[in-house]
């Protein structure tokens, strides 16, 4: 071979791998972890870190593993966001990838394990660790095969997380669900190979340490994925109808209203921000708050209305808290659903009996005292109970106060609770007492 010839080699060899050079070095790689419980609060971060690695033009994403599952509707959606990404994704199993991890880690294009760890374990179960029924077990079996399909990887071998009838030779016994060391990973083609710590994956996949770019969680991602945990949704629920129901029976406070706005404020904004509460979820809550005080201050008696409005308030906050589209719990399953509707119920419940127990030793406190505008309505200044109002009806008499419906009347100068008919009443409109229930006075404006 000639110089000419041995020179045009080189200049050919340095033309095709020197931009491969550059771009390794040049690269950004950007890196988040995935250590918690599959659910909101991961997928939201998994979105977030997705999203500004796009932006900030990386070719990698590196994910730090290290879960023992959690919600296959989330494990879903993160699965989908890892195949329908254009960077390169690398998982690093730092210990656990089981269930729901599993699911992600496979979704990934090259698998890396600590010495150790393990993967599989995929079986769909419950709250309590029982294993669910067939349908749900034939929905994952699907995910797992399908995923790995799309990586490239033995789909026997996902199936096998999931289903303990499936039988790999030299692999899994029959009965068994599959879990996976890093080694029995690597020899079935589950893994690249082992890795200390994400660094050494750096090392392998020729990547620089300088274009690291690793994931920031934010004060505002702890708060959202705090207030979406179950138990704190349960007690915003119990303050949103306890303040309702303590409105209801002391019209005009204000502070009891306050406390129920704040608390749907924090229960409904992150559900939203998390993707969980749609629109017409959050309309069919305050659709069935309308039905109620309908019910209550509009329309005497318990009635259609009211029932309604129960409905439409347990159906508005239960449904905020699972993943569906429109009623399609295809992906959630009843089980969340059921889970969902048993803490909106037992929270309804809960507040109630708290503010028939506390309600009145509650009011008489005085730091709850000066929060509220209180008079002392003696019989001398013409107060009287319910039970010494009745034979007024057709009687005249005038607004005491403003009446939003609710307020107070003055009938040959006694005072008097009445509900107003036509609504809000300016305080000093002449009125006459249309009807009676109960201790309940009802009134209407009367026409010049």
């Amino acid at each position: 071979m000639n110089r000419s010839a041995i020179v045009r080699i080189i200049l050919l060899t340095f033309t095709l791998f020197f931009p491969v050079l550059l771009w390794s070095q040049s690269a950004k790689v950007y890196v988040f972890d995935l250590h918690d419980e599959i659910g909101p609060p991961s997928w939201r971060q998994t979105k977030k870190a997705f999203d500004q690695a796009n932006q900030l033009g990386a070719s990698t994403v590196i994910i730090r593993m290290n879960t023992f599952g959690g919600m296959v509707e989330y494990a879903d959606s993160i699965r989908s966001a890892i195949l329908n990404s254009r960077m390169k994704t690398i998982v690093f199993i730092d210990n656990n990838a089981a269930s729901a991890g599993a699911l992600i880690s496979i979704a990934c294009d090259k698998i890396y394990m600590k010495p150790g760890a393990s993967i599989g374990a995929a079986s769909v179960v419950d709250t309590k660790g029982t294993v669910l029924p067939e349908k749900y077990q034939s929905y994952m079996r699907g995910l797992m095969r399908a995923t790995a399909e799309a990586k490239g990887r033995d789909p026997r071998i996902a199936e096998a997380f999931v289903d303990p009838d499936v039988e790999i030779k030299d692999v899994n016994p029959k009965g068994k669900v599959l879990t996976l060391t890093s080694k029995e990973a690597i020899k079935v083609g589950y893994c690249q190979a082992e890795a200390a710590d994400v660094e050494q994956i750096f090392t392998a996949e020729g990547l620089d340490l300088k274009n690291r770019i690793d994931h920031q969680v934010t004060t505002i991602d702890r708060i959202i994925a705090f207030l979406i945990s179950p138990v704190v949704s349960g007690f915003l629920i119990l303050l949103i109808i306890g303040g309702i129901y303590f409105e209801m029976q002391t019209p005009g406070i204000g502070f009891a209203l306050l406390v129920s706005v704040v608390a749907a404020a924090l229960f409904f904004a992150p559900l939203y921000l998390e993707g969980l509460a749609a629109h017409w979820e959050i309309g069919l809550f305050l659709v069935g708050i309308v039905l109620l005080l309908l019910e209550v201050f509009v329309i005497p008696g318990f009635g259609v209305a009211g029932i309604l409005g129960i409905i439409c308030i347990v159906a508005g906050l239960a449904l905020s808290m699972v993943l569906n589209d429109f009623f399609d719990f295809n992906v959630t399953g009843s089980e969340q659903l059921t889970t969902a509707v048993i803490i909106v119920l037992f929270s309804m419940v809960a507040s109630i009996v708290i503010s028939v127990i506390l309600g009145k030793s509650i009011m008489k406190t005085p730091v709850f005292r000066r929060l509220v505008l209180e008079d002392e309505q003696r019989s001398d200044l013409g107060y009287v109970s319910g039970k010494q109002s009745a034979g007024i009806v057709g009687k005249e008499g005038f607004a005491k106060t403003d009446m939003r419906p609710s307020g107070k009347i003055e009938i040959e100068g006694v005072w008097y609770d009445a509900i107003a008919l036509d609504g809000y009443l300016e305080k000093g409109t002449p009125v006459y007492v249309e009807k009676q229930e109960n201790y309940n006075v009802f009134v209407r404006k009367m026409i010049s």
